[in-house]
C-alpha cells in the first residue's frame, strides 16, 4: 500500500505540475499583457445589427496562429521528420503574438471575456497537444527514424501529404470537419512491413482516433450552441464592373455600396482581388481598423505589432493593424514594398 500511495502521490503531483505549466501562459497574458489607451471614437455608417467587435480582428490571429503552425509542419515534414519541427517553439509563438495583441486590443475596445476565454481554451489545447506530439516524437519517433535511416519509408510520405491537406482544409473549413478517420484507414491500407511505416501506423493512428473522437464532441457542442456567421457586411466606394458570384449587393447607402461577403480565406482573396481592380474599402462589419498578415524576407517591418520567423519557410510573418480606408491602397502597394499577403482578418 505504501509503494501505491507513492505511485499515486507521484501521478497527482505530475497532473498538478503539468496543469501549471499548461496554465502559466494565461497567467502571464493577464497579468503582463495589459495594453493602455482609450477606443478612438468612430461612427459607424453600417447599421449596429451587422456589427462585429472590432478587437476581434485581432483576436481571430491566435486561430489562425494555429492553423499556420500546422502548415509549418507539412512544411517541414514534407523533406525532414516530425522531430525536427520545433514543438516548443511553435507554442512560444502563440502565446508571444497573443501577448502583443492583447494589448493592441486595448485600444479598441479591449477583449470580451467570452473571447478571452475561447482564445485561451484553444491556446491551452493547441500547447497541450504539442507537448504529447513533442513527447512522442522526440523520444521513440526519434529513435525509429534513426533506425529507418535516410530513406523515407511510405507512410513518412503519405502523413507528409495528409497534414498538406489538412493545413489547407483548415484555411476555410473548422477542424472538426476533417475525416481522420479516412487518414487513419489509409495508414493501414498503405502501410508496408518496414518498422517506420508500422510505428506510423500506430502512432499517427491513435492520434488520429483521438482526435476523430474529440472533433465528434466539438461538433456536437457547435451544433447546439450554433456556429459564427459565415458572411459580414461591408461598405465599400464602387464596385464598378466588379461581378462576383460571392458579393450581395444589399443597399446603395449615401456613404457606398453595402454588400455581404464570405468570411476567413475566402474573403482575403476577394479583398485583393477588389482592391486589384480599384475599388476602396469604407467600414467593414460596422469596423474602421483590420488586421492583416504579410510574409518577406525581412524580420521585422515598421508598421507590424508583432513579427517572426516562419519554421519550413525562409521568411517572416508581420502582423499588421491598419485603417480599413486604407487597406485597399496598402494591398495594390504590398508587392514594391516586398511584402506578400497573407491572410485579411475579419471579426
Amino acid at each position: 500500500m505504501r509503494r501505491l500511495w507513492r505511485w499515486i502521490t507521484r501521478l497527482l503531483l505530475a497532473g498538478i505540475i503539468c496543469v501549471v505549466l499548461l496554465v502559466s501562459p494565461v497567467i502571464y497574458v493577464e497579468t503582463a499583457c495589459r495594453g493602455d489607451g482609450v477606443s478612438e471614437p468612430y461612427a459607424a455608417v453600417l447599421p449596429p445589427e451587422v456589427h462585429r467587435a472590432e478587437a476581434r480582428t485581432l483576436m481571430t490571429y491566435p486561430e489562425w496562429h494555429i492553423v499556420h503552425a500546422y502548415d509549418d509542419y507539412a512544411k517541414v515534414i514534407s523533406a525532414g521528420d516530425p522531430h525536427d519541427f520545433g514543438f516548443l517553439r511553435s507554442i512560444a509563438g502563440f502565446w508571444q503574438s497573443l501577448c502583443a495583441l492583447t494589448e493592441a486590443s486595448a485600444r479598441h475596445g479591449g477583449v470580451d471575456g467570452e473571447t478571452r476565454q475561447l482564445v485561451y481554451v484553444i491556446g491551452v489545447s493547441f500547447s497541450a497537444e504539442l507537448l504529447l506530439k513533442a513527447a512522442y516524437e522526440e523520444t521513440a519517433g526519434r529513435v525509429i527514424a534513426m533506425v529507418r535511416g535516410s530513406p523515407r519509408a511510405p507512410l513518412d510520405d503519405l502523413s507528409a501529404r495528409q497534414a498538406a491537406d489538412y493545413a489547407r482544409f483548415l484555411q476555410q473549413t473548422p477542424w472538426y470537419k476533417w475525416d481522420f478517420q479516412r487518414d487513419a484507414q489509409a495508414l493501414q491500407d498503405q502501410a508496408t512491413g518496414v518498422l517506420r511505416d508500422r510505428e506510423r501506423r500506430f502512432a499517427l493512428g491513435l492520434e488520429y482516433g483521438a482526435k476523430a473522437a474529440y472533433a465528434r464532441v466539438i461538433a456536437a457542442a457547435v451544433a447546439a450552441t450554433g456556429a459564427d456567421a459565415l458572411r459580414l457586411r461591408m461598405l465599400v466606394d464602387d464596385l464598378m464592373t466588379v461581378t462576383s458570384d460571392d458579393i450581395t449587393i444589399v443597399a446603395v447607402r449615401p456613404g457606398g455600396v453595402e454588400i455581404e461577403v464570405p468570411r476567413y480565406r475566402k474573403l482575403t482573396q476577394l479583398l485583393d482581388n477588389l482592391a486589384a481592380e480599384g475599388v476602396d474599402f469604407i467600414e467593414i462589419a460596422g469596423n474602421d481598423d483590420i488586421l492583416f498578415t504579410a510574409l518577406s524576407d525581412t524580420p521585422t517591418h515598421a508598421d507590424a505589432i508583432h513579427s517572426f520567423a516562419r519554421q519550413g519557410y525562409d521568411d517572416h510573418r508581420h502582423l499588421i493593424l491598419v485603417k480599413v480606408t486604407e487597406l485597399a491602397d496598402i494591398l495594390r502597394t504590398l508587392p514594391g514594398a516586398g511584402l506578400q499577403l497573407e491572410h485579411i482578418h475579419d471579426y
